[in-house]
This record gives C-alpha cells, structure tokens and sequence, in this order.
C-alpha cells in the first residue's frame, strides 16, 4: 500500500494498476487516483482512464511526491521502447512501483 499524508486521502484513494485500470465498478467512490509506476496523484477524468495531476493533497494541503513520469519514459527510451505507453512488450516491473526500486 501506498505511504499517504492523510485520512482523507487514504479513504479517496484509487490505486492504479495494469489490471484495474478499466474496472470502474471498483472506483465509483474514490475521487482520487495514484499511479504507482508514475509516483503520482490525481483527479479522475470522465473516461476513468485518465486523469489531472494533482501537486498537493486536496484535504490537508501537503505536498505530494515529485512525480516519476519523465524518468519512467526516460529509462524506457534508453531500452528502446519508442512509445512505451502503448507497447505491450514492457517489461512486468515497469507496470508498477517495482520499477523504482534497486536490483539487489
């Protein structure tokens, strides 16, 4: 589970991952969505794919992470993935925060 600053933004909160990113039946209620392989926050957008970044919490104002969003393209570019968004040969730990972390 994700680190949040809040009650409020635990209890708003949607995670978003390659398996549940189209299932709006489990995100009816939540108003916010994190993504864990961009490191970011945000607003849900009417197609419930999408969404607008948000910087800070919306209940208890502090800032949020920096988001990982260029880097991620970045590290992805570098393997040769031309459009990674939209390539279903990424690699697994790309798809989430794993990405993120050291290879031991």
């Amino acid at each position: 589970m994700v680190n949040v600053c809040c009650s409020d933004m635990s209890n708003h909160l949607y995670l978003i991952s390659r398996n549940n990113g189209n299932n709006n039946s489990e995100k009816h209620d939540k108003v916010i969505y994190y993504s864990s392989r961009f490191n970011e926050y945000g607003i849900p957008l009417d197609d419930g794919i999408s969404y607008i970044l948000i910087e800070y919490c919306p209940w208890c104002g502090q800032k949020l992470p920096n988001s990982l969003r260029e880097k991620w393209f970045a590290e992805l570019e570098k393997l040769g993935y031309e459009t990674p968004l939209f390539d279903d040969n990424i690699p697994e730990k790309y798809m989430s925060s794993l990405c993120w972390k050291k290879d031991d």
